[in-house]
């Protein structure tokens, strides 16, 4: 377990490495480009995208909850869940998070909220009426290990990253009408650098997309091992993706926005291709949470 935990966080940390290298590299290409000289169009681009993140930083876990429809609960209101939450948040060395249930029949669950203190915690119905106790533990080890892990803040620095490179392009792209100096004082060198930036800012965001993507599937991975160790068994949330697998049943509200917060990916039907996906394959989770045994 430990070791599957440090190798999450080590690619973590060079895929992020990565993504900071191409907006450098595309800062300078573009600069190259367009003859600002003084990279004004990557500190624009960045401050831009940093401006349009705040929003979903500061004010993201409402936006999550309420889109998906959950309601708040107190202990009252359901025992069950809310004494399983707590002790799995004692155990784990957190506060206890606000919980939530989401009246949907599939099986699946989300974390969110920048720190532990800020936390919540939503489960569909269909989680706590179809899961056994050691798989509904399972599953709210796994989404209390992203809150303990700050995972939720990690992945908007991504989406931070995202944004600047998308916004760059995008810059980049509109003005290729102004006049540039390369192509004045250089020749031919310049065209090619025009060349090489318009190639760049086509694939530049699709290629940060994936890194997003990877990076994501990395976290889920993670939160599985640091879930597992918090129950000390990982055949509960390995039984809990299995039942979630069989039943490949859509959520009502389910929206690519959130998609990547949620357990398991709450679309249904057939599957895409796991560069493209926000989870890892469910059969390679339930094997390396085997593994684990």
């Amino acid at each position: 377990m430990y070791s599957q935990i440090d190798s999450n966080k080590r690619q973590s940390v060079l895929l992020m490495m990565v993504f900071i290298a191409v907006i450098i590299g595309l800062g300078y290409v573009f600069d190259k480009t367009l003859g600002a000289g003084d990279y004004s169009y990557v500190i624009f681009a960045i401050l831009l995208s940093f401006g349009m993140t705040a929003i979903s930083y500061f004010q993201g876990d409402k936006i999550a909850l309420w889109t998906s429809g959950a309601k708040p609960i107190a202990k009252e209101d359901n025992a069950y869940v809310y004494r399983m939450v707590e002790n799995l948040a004692i155990t784990n060395g957190i506060p206890t998070p606000k919980i939530y249930i989401i009246e949907d029949s599939a099986i699946n669950a989300f974390a969110t909220g920048r720190k532990p203190e800020l936390s919540s915690i939503a489960v569909t119905r269909g989680a706590t009426e179809k899961l056994t106790n050691e798989e509904l533990e399972g599953v709210l080890a796994h989404e209390l290990s992203h809150v303990k892990n700050y995972d939720i803040r990690f992945m908007t620095l991504v989406a931070v990253l995202v944004g600047a490179i998308a916004i760059l392009s995008n810059i980049f792209l509109r003005s290729q009408w102004l006049p540039r100096r390369n192509d004045r004082e250089s020749g031919n060198i310049g065209a090619i650098f025009m060349i090489v930036g318009i190639v760049l800012a086509i694939l530049s965001p699709i290629i940060a997309e994936l890194i997003k993507l990877a990076i994501s599937r990395r976290r889920e991975y993670l939160a599985d091992a640091s879930g597992a160790l918090l129950t000390r068994y990982p055949e509960g949330l390995a039984r809990a993706l299995e039942k979630i697998a069989a039943e490949n049943q859509p959520m009502k509200n389910a929206n690519h926005a959130t998609a990547h917060m949620f357990l398991s990916s709450p679309f249904a039907g057939k599957k895409i291709s796991s560069l493209f996906s926000t989870h890892p394959p469910a059969e390679d989770r339930i094997k390396k949470l085997r593994e684990m045994a």
